[in-house]
């Protein structure tokens, strides 16, 4: 079973960028799906990025696409998020997850789940 720990939050200006990072252990890094999802106060949670098991293939959600990358580095049992361009509409909570297998991008379809990091954006 694998564990994630998400790490990288932070408050900043509209325009800044952050890199989120989540490291994994107690499992087989390289054999996991993994995601990013956010979830903003009164909302519920939202697919950001996600990356198959080789870093081959990504996907993004329309409102990040081309302001955010997803990547991985196998070797360090880490998955990145870097977030460029920030806007006040970013500000939520973002969530590492993991599942087994192909690339999904509905948060039902992750088994794991990190216990996220905030990230705020002010205007």
């Amino acid at each position: 079973q694998v564990q994630l720990i998400e790490s990288g939050g932070g408050v900043v200006q509209a325009g800044a960028s952050l890199r989120l990072s989540c490291a994994a252990s107690g499992g087989t890094f390289s054999s996991y799906a993994m995601g990013w999802f956010r979830q903003a106060p009164g909302k519920e949670r939202e697919f950001v990025a996600a990356i198959n098991w080789s870093g081959g293939s990504t996907y993004y959600a329309d409102s990040v696409k081309d302001r955010f990358t997803i990547s991985r580095d196998n070797a360090k049992n880490t998955v990145y998020l870097q977030m460029n361009s920030l806007k006040p509409e970013d500000t939520a909570v973002y969530y590492c997850a993991a599942r087994r297998g192909i690339t999904k991008t509905r948060n039902y379809e992750y088994g794991y789940w990190g216990q996220g990091t905030q990230v705020t954006v002010s205007s």
